[in-house]
């Protein structure tokens, strides 16, 4: 019986080379990526059984990556291996379609069991923020992130590489559209979020997770 593929995208190479170890008596590693827009493209080519994904990646997130891969191949299951505790992140994860949520120091204990738990089509999340994120669902549902939502797909990729400090013709450029294009949705994204200036859109991709660190 062949081991199911695994396909991890983290920006971080020793934690790469860490998560190869844990998982290969396993797990076939089908590759490793480091930024967001990397992992859609490997995953459309190597069609993993199952991707363990950073959230805070540059270009893309690992949230908006996945939101873009679950569109197309729904089959694939994504666990999310993250140093970020806060419920508001597990919670855009799983809305993105995840079906585990690791934090990255409990790794070594809970990823092959998340990762099992995900093949299954059982959901895993980390013990330590579970019941936060139960209580918070309890509650209505996350409130944070929920203007994000009403950003398109191309919007947010724009937000997270303006928050990055990306020109517009530089984000033009790497999302091989028109500089006008990039513009438009700048403003847009000001009109929707009720912002008014550059420096106050970019402090809010950051607060919401949208830009890595």
């Amino acid at each position: 019986m062949s081991m199911p593929r695994v396909l991890i995208a983290d920006d971080h190479k020793i934690v790469v080379e860490g998560l190869k170890k844990l998982l290969s008596p396993e797990f076939e590693i089908a590759g490793a990526v480091e930024d967001g827009r990397e992992l859609v493209k490997a995953a459309e080519e190597l069609r993993p059984d199952v991707i363990v994904a950073d959230i805070s990646m540059p270009g893309l997130n690992g949230i908006e990556a996945v939101r873009q891969i679950k569109k197309v191949h729904k089959e694939i299951k994504v666990v999310f291996l993250t140093m970020h505790p806060d419920v508001a992140y597990a919670a855009s994860a799983f809305k993105a379609g995840a079906s585990g949520y690791v934090l990255k120091h409990s790794a070594p204990d809970e990823l092959v069991t998340a990762i099992r738990a995900a093949l299954r089509g059982k959901t895993y999340v980390t013990p330590l923020i579970a019941g936060k994120l139960l209580h918070l669902y309890e509650e209505g549902g996350p409130g944070q992130g929920e203007t994000v939502s009403a950003l398109s797909s191309r919007e947010r990729e724009v937000l997270q590489l303006l928050a990055e400090g990306h020109s517009v013709k530089e984000i033009a450029a790497i999302l091989k559209v028109s500089a006008k294009t990039v513009e438009y949705h700048k403003y847009r994204m000001m009109e929707i979020l009720g912002l008014k200036t550059l420096a106050e859109l970019i402090r809010y991709a950051v607060t919401q997770g949208i830009s890595g660190p």
